[in-house]
């Protein structure tokens, strides 16, 4: 099944190890991708990179949609398990390679990561549609005035709910250490501070402003959040 994929001419890699890199499908661009090559890095974990998505290699196709059948990337290869859905991906990954200071091995402490991951997937990403797919890549159907408004709005609230916690819990998610928790979220506050379109009324938000800084001093995260990309 995994062979009939064509793989990239030239696919990005990270790190040499001796094991079987793992296989990321996926552009580099994608926010959800990036999820997954960030916690690579921050690991140590060996990936090649093959382009899949907007603008390169179509995920509408039988072979991947074989492998993924809600034709999105990324699509994670290791070994012979195939895997979709960028957050359980993280939480695979930290938990197969013991990485128990980003995700711990006790159930409440897990938990309590596990629901800000969860809160950038719903609720946050709801909002991002409006505001970002809608109001800066003009996309269809989230580009309709109102839905972009509206986004926009709704995604001022939750930004102004991370400040609020960061600001009485910080200055990382999880409080005093950097978790899995941070990848989502920073990815979010990258995306929030990236935002062009005239509508958006950025308030100041000082933790959050601080929390990116704080971010910006992990090279992972230099590399595959704040790298230019929204």
């Amino acid at each position: 099944m995994i062979d009939t994929l064509t793989p990239s001419k030239s696919p990005q890699t990270s790190h040499s190890k001796s094991a079987a890199p793992l296989r990321v499908l996926g552009r580099s661009n994608s926010f959800n991708v990036r999820k997954v090559l960030w916690v690579c890095d921050e690991i140590g974990i060996p990936f090649t990179r093959e382009d899949y998505g907007r603008g390169f290699m179509p995920t509408d196709t039988p072979e991947f949609l074989e492998l993924n059948l809600t034709g999105q990337v990324p699509v994670i290869i290791d070994g012979d398990r195939v895997m979709r859905e960028s957050n359980t991906i993280v939480r695979y990954l930290a938990a197969k390679h013991g990485a128990t200071d980003l995700y711990p091995e006790h159930p409440a402490g897990r938990q309590a990561i596990e629901e800000w991951m969860d809160w950038v997937a719903y609720d946050v990403t709801h909002a991002l549609r409006g505001a970002f797919l809608g109001g800066q890549l003009r996309e269809a159907p989230y580009d309709h005035p109102w839905y972009i408004e509206q986004g926009q709005k709704e995604l001022i609230h939750v930004m102004g709910l991370l400040n609020k916690h960061l600001s009485e819990n910080g200055p990382y998610v999880m409080g005093d250490r950097f978790t899995i928790a941070d990848i989502p979220v920073g990815l979010v506050v990258n995306r929030w501070f990236n935002l062009t379109h005239p509508g958006l009324k950025r308030p100041d938000y000082p933790a959050v402003a601080a929390y990116y800084e704080l971010m910006t001093e992990r090279p992972a995260f230099r590399k595959h959040g704040r790298n230019g990309l929204p």
